[in-house]
C-alpha cells in the first residue's frame, strides 16, 4: 500500500509545485524581495543587470529637476528609441542602391505604421543629437567636468562625436536626392586635405584627403560601396562604440561620487519633504567596530548617507518620467512632421542648394570660405580644446553651481552678445561684400585658406577668452566666455545655413526670393 500512497504524495507536489511556478520565476528573478526596506531596495538597483550602474542611493540634490534637467536621460531614451525602431526598419530595408530608394518608399506607404516607425526614428534621432549638446553644455556650466570627472568629460566628447556620426551615417540610407548630395558634401569635407596638398604640389606623394574619403566610400565615386558601409557604420559599429561609451560613462558617474552638486548642497536643501524615504527606514539592532581603518582616495570618502534617499523609488521614478516625457515628444513630432523622401538618387542632377544635415550646416557656411579650416581645421581646434578645458581649470569655486566660477552669470550674458555679435557681424560683412577670393581671384590658395571668416572668427572669440582670462584670473572665465561664444557661433552658422542659404548657397532673406527656373 505504501507504493501508491507514495505515487499520490509525489503527483501531488508535482501539482503544488506547477502551481507555485510562476510565483518562483518571479522570486528567482527578483531574488530581493519587493523593495520595501532599505536592504530590498538596495538589491533591486545592485543585483538588476540595468540598474547596478546606478548607486543604491542618490543625493536629494541630484534629483531636482535645475541639477540636470534630466538632458542625460532624455538622450539615453532618444537612443533607445532609434534602436527599437531602427531594429523594425530593418526587417524591410535593403542597402542596395537598386532596392534601397524602394524599399523605403514600401516602408513609408505600404508597411502597416512603417511610415510612423521611420517618423518616430528620425525624430529621435534628432532629439538625441540635441539632447547630447544641451547635456554636455549643461555639464560645462557646472562644472562638471572638474576633479574627478576629468576623463568623464573626454567620454561625453566621444558619446557627442558618436551620436553625429550615428546620425550622419543614417542620412544617405534613403538614397533619394537629398541623401546623395549631403553625403557628398560631407566626404568633399573629408577630402578637403587635398586643398592644402594642391596647393603645396604634394598631393601625388601624400594625398590623406584622398585617403578619408576613399575610406568612407569604398570607392571614387558615392556608390554600392558606400552605401553598404554607410549601413554597417549605422546598425552595428557605431551603436556597439555608443553603447560601450556610455556603460563607461555611467559607470564613471557612480565612481566619481555621482552627479556634482555644490559644497554646501546639504544646507541649502533644507530638511525633505513628507513623501520622501527617510535615510534609515530600519535602524540597525548592532553595531559593529573596526580597526586599523585607512581612508581612502575616492570620491565617496568622508561623505555618509544623509540627504540621501534609496535610489528605488525615487531615481527609478525619475528616469522612468524622463523616459516617457522624451518618448511623447518624440510620438508627438512623428505624427505632425514625416520624415523627408524625396526623388530617386541621380548623380546627374544635383541638389541646388546641396545642404549638409541641419547640426552640420553650421560647418557648411563655414566651408563655403575654405574647405580644409572649414570642415577640418577648426572642428579639430574646437574639439581639442574642449579636451583640454578639465586639465586647464584646476579651480574649484563654483563647482556644482550653474555659471558658477569668477564672472558667474553676468560674463555668460556678456560672452553671448560677444558670440552672437561677433559672428552676425563677420556674416554681414561677407553676405555683403564677399571675401578674398572675391575680390583678387588670383590670390594663392594658402592665404584663403588662412584667412577666412571661419579663422577670424576663431581669433576673436580666442582673443576675448584671454581677455577674460586676464581680467579676472581665471582659467574657468576664459573658458566660460570661450564655450559660450563658440556655442553662440555655432548656432548663428547653423540659422543662416538653414533658413538663409538658397542655390549657389547665396545669401536670400526668403525660399520666395529663390531664382524660378
Amino acid at each position: 500500500m505504501s507504493a501508491p500512497v507514495a505515487a499520490h504524495s509525489a503527483i501531488g507536489e508535482f501539482l503544488e509545485n506547477l502551481k507555485q511556478a510562476p510565483r518562483r520565476v518571479l522570486d528567482t528573478a527578483f531574488r530581493g524581495g519587493a523593495p520595501v526596506t532599505d536592504r530590498t531596495r538596495s538589491s533591486f538597483v545592485f543585483g538588476n543587470v540595468f540598474l547596478h550602474l546606478h548607486s543604491v542611493r542618490t543625493h536629494r540634490w541630484s534629483l531636482k529637476w535645475t541639477t540636470t534637467m534630466g538632458l542625460g536621460l532624455a538622450s539615453a531614451a532618444a537612443f533607445l528609441l532609434t534602436l527599437i525602431t531602427g531594429v523594425l526598419l530593418m526587417f524591410y530595408y535593403k542597402p542596395y542602391p537598386d532596392v534601397a530608394y524602394d524599399s523605403i518608399k514600401d516602408i513609408h506607404f505600404v508597411v502597416p505604421t512603417g511610415r510612423f516607425m521611420r517618423n518616430i526614428h528620425r525624430w529621435a534621432a534628432n532629439v538625441m543629437v540635441i539632447t547630447v549638446i544641451l547635456h554636455m553644455a549643461r555639464a560645462f556650466y557646472t562644472g562638471a567636468y572638474r576633479r574627478p570627472r576629468e576623463f568623464n568629460w573626454l567620454i561625453g566628447m566621444g558619446l557627442l562625436v558618436t551620436t553625429l556620426g550615428l546620425s550622419f551615417s543614417g542620412y544617405l540610407l534613403p538614397w533619394d536626392q537629398l541623401a546623395y548630395w549631403a553625403i557628398t558634401i560631407g566626404t568633399n569635407i573629408a577630402q578637403s586635405p587635398r586643398e592644402i596638398t594642391d596647393a603645396l604640389g604634394i598631393t601625388e606623394y601624400f594625398d590623406p584627403g584622398g585617403l578619408q574619403r576613399l575610406i568612407l566610400l569604398g570607392s571614387d565615386t558615392v556608390g554600392a560601396e558606400a552605401l553598404i558601409r554607410f549601413y554597417l557604420w549605422h546598425v552595428m559599429i557605431l551603436p556597439l562604440v555608443l553603447a560601450a561609451l556610455a556603460a563607461v560613462h555611467f559607470w564613471r558617474i557612480r565612481k566619481d561620487g555621482g552627479l556634482v552638486r555644490p559644497s554646501d548642497a546639504d544646507k541649502r536643501l533644507g530638511a525633505p519633504t513628507a513623501d520622501t524615504q527617510p535615510v534609515f527606514t530600519n535602524a540597525p539592532a548592532k553595531t559593529y567596530q573596526l580597526a586599523a581603518i585607512v581612508k581612502g582616495r575616492t570620491a565617496a570618502v568622508g561623505k555618509g548617507p544623509e540627504n540621501t534617499v534609496p535610489s528605488m523609488p525615487h531615481l527609478f521614478y525619475a528616469e522612468l518620467g524622463v523616459l516617457m516625457l522624451t518618448s511623447l515628444i518624440c510620438l508627438a513630432l512623428a505624427l505632425v512632421s514625416d520624415a523627408p523622401l524625396k526623388e530617386l538618387a541621380n548623380p546627374n542632377v544635383p541638389e541646388n542648394p546641396a545642404k549638409a544635415p541641419w547640426y552640420f550646416l553650421g560647418l557648411q557656411e563655414l566651408v563655403a570660405f575654405s574647405a580644409f579650416m572649414g570642415g577640418i581645421g577648426i572642428p579639430t581646434i574646437v574639439l581639442i580644446g574642449l579636451g583640454l578645458i578639465p586639465y586647464l581649470d584646476r579651480e574649484s569655486k563654483g563647482t556644482g553651481d550653474w555659471f558658477g566660477g569668477p564672472g558667474g552669470w553676468p560674463l555668460v550674458k556678456q560672452a553671448v552678445g560677444v558670440g552672437l555679435g561677433a559672428s552676425i557681424l563677420i556674416e554681414a560683412f561677407v553676405i555683403n561684400f564677399g571675401w578674398l577670393r572675391e575680390w583678387s581671384p588670383s590670390i594663392p590658395q594658402l592665404v584663403v585658406t588662412a584667412v577666412n571668416p571661419g579663422t577670424l572668427l576663431t581669433l576673436a572669440y580666442g582673443v576675448y577668452s584671454v581677455h577674460l582670462v586676464r581680467r579676472y584670473q581665471s582659467a574657468r572665465a576664459g573658458a566660460l566666455g570661450l564655450f559660450t561664444c563658440f556655442l553662440c557661433g555655432f548656432t548663428v552658422l547653423t540659422v543662416i545655413g538653414t533658413y538663409f542659404r538658397g542655390p549657389n548657397w547665396v545669401f536670400y532673406w526668403s525660399p520666395a526670393d529663390w531664382p524660378k527656373h
